[in-house]
């Protein structure tokens, strides 16, 4: 409680000593700028003076913005080189004359909060202790505290009025809070930028979220586009060469069924191999393109089939209760095979640790390996594939992988409530 009556009298003191400047340096501002009409003396003047009020603006923002919990941005207009533009962009920036209106409001409040929070306290102190002042204090004193003159130095008034004092207690520990509140308040109307600036800034921010949102676009359209590539050359290379040998194989045998059933025998025995691995290579091909177990029985069990059909250990802490949309779902699924695999072509570990956490409003997935570390996105394109994918739906990637080990992808894929 001591401390807090501290912490809180110390910033309205604090607020009470920046408004002070206040009037001085208005005066200054006042002073400096007949003289710069007059002779130019006073334009090192207004720009000092015009320094110390935006230092002091910038202090009062900081403590506005620990206080309400939000930034309070300045909106200061560039300055130019030379002494003559840099004074004209000072007196045509609406920034420079709202700080000298808050210097004015934070004076007046500033200075009036200090006193009224110091008087709760001695008012509470005279309150409690009339019972005994009235006892200590003799009777022909010429000064009574003003508590004994309000109640008088004899009868029961005196001990009426220490619950009025206990109420004061509450009152002049609690309204610092507020009164701190009221000038972060202030601060924030009038050292925050206009609505023109905040409306230019919201437009900036808005034209850097639709640059993110193109350049993911084009991350996903490059994403499937090598997916496709992929798809087309494990169909060229694996199952329609098996289908062009099992129809070759096929034909050989219907020339030769009847001259040498033996050899018809062999070539039917090639095409049934054939065809069973290039049944298998279509099974692989498609479970890479959507696994069955996923569209199944969802994430969790598509993840523990990975673990399960992995080469070395992989431990899983699955924090997931309830089915994604499907693009989600195949999003993770694939970032979490490709980071699998990066871990075990690469790093040399030994064991894989698989974390996925949905807090409702995002899928939170970390994998990590004891390996000897130094995973870098810019050396391959498996951790870049994992960036494109995660990318498609505002995802993020964070990589840590010093020398040594370990690594740790912590992937961030937003899904909502």
């Amino acid at each position: 409680m001591r401390r807090r009556i501290t912490h809180d009298l110390g910033e309205l003191a604090t607020g009470a000593a920046i408004g002070l400047a206040g009037p001085v340096l208005l005066y200054l501002t006042v002073l400096s700028l007949p003289a710069s009409l007059a002779a130019g003396l006073g334009i090192l003047l207004f720009i000092g003076v015009t320094w110390l009020t935006r230092r002091l603006a910038d202090l009062q923002r900081r403590r506005a913005t620990m206080v309400l919990g939000v930034r309070v941005e300045s909106s200061y207009a560039p300055l130019p080189k030379g002494l003559l533009a840099r004074t004209r962009t000072l007196i045509s920036d609406p920034a420079t004359w709202r700080d000298l209106a808050w210097l004015l409001c934070q004076f007046v409040v500033g200075i009036g909060c200090v006193p009224l929070a110091l008087g709760l306290w001695l008012a509470a102190a005279e309150c409690l202790s009339a019972p005994l002042l009235n006892a200590l204090l003799p009777a022909h004193m010429t000064f009574d505290p003003a508590v004994l003159e309000i109640t008088g130095r004899s009868g029961p008034l005196p001990w009426l009025i220490v619950p009025v004092g206990a109420g004061l207690v509450v009152v002049a520990y609690r309204l610092p809070e507020y009164l701190i509140a009221g000038q972060a308040q202030l601060a924030s109307v009038l050292l925050a930028p206009a609505a023109t600036a905040r409306l230019s800034a919201w437009a900036v921010r808005l034209a850097a979220q639709a640059d993110r949102l193109t350049a993911s676009r084009d991350a996903a359209l490059d994403a499937s586009a090598a997916e496709l590539r992929r798809v087309e050359r494990d169909l060229h290379d694996g199952a329609q060469a098996r289908l062009v040998a099992l129809t070759m194989s096929l034909g050989m045998a219907e020339d030769v069924i009847k001259a040498d059933p033996a050899a018809a025998e062999a070539l039917l025995a090639e095409a049934k191999a054939n065809a069973g691995a290039a049944l298998s290579e279509l099974r692989d091909l498609a479970r890479g393109i959507h696994p069955p177990v996923l569209a199944d029985r969802g994430l969790a069990d598509a993840v523990q089939a990975l673990a399960l059909s992995s080469s070395i250990p992989i431990e899983l802490d699955l924090s997931l209760d309830r089915r994604l949309a499907l693009p989600l779902e195949a999003t993770a699924y694939f970032v979490i095979a490709e980071s699998l695999t990066n871990a075990i072509k690469h790093s040399g570990t030994r064991r894989i640790q698989v974390a996925i956490i949905d807090n409702g409003a995002a899928l939170r997935i970390t994998v990590r390996d004891d390996g000897h570390g130094g995973a870098d996105p810019s050396q391959g394109t498996g951790l870049r594939g994992i960036q494109h994918r995660l990318s498609a739906f505002d995802g993020t990637l964070r990589i840590s992988s010093p020398p040594d080990g370990p690594t740790v992808l912590d992937m961030e894929l937003p899904c909502g409530s």
